[in-house]
């Protein structure tokens, strides 16, 4: 039997790829998709091997994961409940789309992952699976429950690790598990789970990885142009870069004056709440610069429509319907939205915070004659306000003489 496994190295898939090796009597050919962890690659190929790994693959996917995920996403202004900029959610359907294909080359029966039977990951996995292959059979054994009995918590597994000279980051004095991707990284579990605790004091900061605290960012604050064509950036500082650069960029200014930063409860899809603290430094920059370049060039209804959609796009990244036909046909209506949202925008970031300092565009919508207050009638006639407001008026006056005629009446009764 042949399996590939979601591997990142870090604790639990390094004990899952052992497990599923002594368990399984399997092939484990491990997998890890090069999404922007940067360091945390170094010597992976040869610790998956080591741990029992008959193969490893590691595939950059860096170009094809800000091109077809992220951007599409950004263009959408998707955000999980107004807050969460989606940076794990986003990755999984291409690490699942990839997996597939490997196992489809390596003839594999089965694909396996470390996601936890409490956490919104697994569902990502196995729906995307489901969409792309659905015969291939799908392990995950945090569902097991003898995989449960041998580890109830993190201490086991650590103490597995160590027992079998598996090298992990992870200790018992830092249980908290991170998850790093071009967009962002992830911080869950251990201290985190004390909604209480305060992930941006003093003694938190070597947690964080991409940005600093802002109260330790420059005193200066420091501009940036992003400039846009239909929707998606094109160059930062006017020059020209495909996606990934944009994101490699923006990540480095967010992450200089401490953009981004996130400490969120949030509803999983599984039914239960959970805590996670994210860094988003160029998702944050470029997130909100896509929705000051929408605000000059995009019709009011076309935007309103579009917004309405937010929640729902949202959402479905969330639970893992990347590959369904509803985000198909709703990314089809984003991307015509985006057809005019073309010019640039020069932002102010300062400690934390992303300051809107300019925006233009041969598309704007934006007309100063019409918008003037200096009272030139040639191109807004302010008497037309009257029968505008008389009109919408109407409906209510009605329903008010309707409300005070029934008050009257129970006035009567009561005398």
């Amino acid at each position: 039997m042949k399996i590939v496994l979601a591997y990142s190295g870090g604790l639990d898939t390094s004990v899952i790829l052992r497990w599923l090796k002594e368990n399984y009597e399997a092939e484990i050919i491990a997998f890890c998709a090069d999404i922007g962890q940067e360091e945390e690659l170094e010597g992976l190929k040869e610790k998956a091997q080591k741990t029992g790994a008959s193969k490893c693959y590691i595939d950059n996917l860096q170009e094809e994961f800000a091109r077809d995920f992220i951007f599409p996403m950004m263009q959408a202004g998707a955000i999980y409940e107004g807050q969460y900029l989606l940076g794990t959610s986003i990755a999984r359907p291409l690490i699942a789309k990839r997996m597939v294909e490997i196992a489809q080359k390596e003839k594999a029966e089965a694909l396996a992952h470390g996601a936890t039977g409490k956490g919104n990951d697994q569902v990502r996995f196995e729906l995307a699976v489901a969409a792309l292959a659905p015969d291939l059979r799908v392990i995950a054994p945090w569902r097991h429950e003898r995989f449960r009995e041998q580890f109830p918590g993190r201490a086991e597994m650590i103490a597995f690790a160590k027992k079998n000279a598996i090298p992990v980051a992870a200790s018992a004095a830092q249980p908290y598990s991170s998850d790093r991707n071009l967009l962002h990284i992830s911080f869950e579990g251990g201290v985190l789970e004390d909604p209480w605790f305060d992930a941006s004091a003093k003694e938190s900061r070597d947690m964080y990885k991409l940005s600093v605290a802002p109260e330790d960012a420059p005193d200066e604050p420091e501009h940036v142009e992003l400039a846009f064509e239909d929707g998606n950036c094109v160059a930062v500082n006017g020059k020209p870069l495909l996606p990934l650069g944009v994101m490699q960029t923006l990540n480095k200014l967010g992450g200089k004056h401490g953009i981004g930063r996130v400490d969120i409860v949030e509803n999983r899809f599984v039914g239960m709440k959970g805590r996670g603290v994210y860094e988003t430094p160029g998702g944050a920059i470029l997130h909100f610069a896509h929705r000051q370049m929408e605000t000059l060039t995009m019709d009011r209804e076309v935007m309103h429509l579009r917004d309405s959609l937010i929640p729902k796009y949202s959402t479905l990244v969330y639970n893992g319907f990347w590959f369904s036909p509803e985000r198909e046909a709703l990314q089809t209506l984003i991307t015509q939205t985006q057809c005019d949202v073309s010019g640039v925008v020069r932002l102010k970031l300062y400690k934390g915070n992303i300051i809107v300092a300019g925006r233009k565009s041969p598309k704007s919508l934006y007309d100063p004659k019409i918008a003037t207050m200096e009272g030139d009638a040639s191109m807004f006639n302010q008497n037309d306000a009257t029968g505008f407001i008389r009109l919408n008026a109407l409906r209510l006056k009605v329903r008010a003489a309707a409300q005070g005629f029934k008050k009257a009446q129970k006035s009567s009764i009561k005398r």
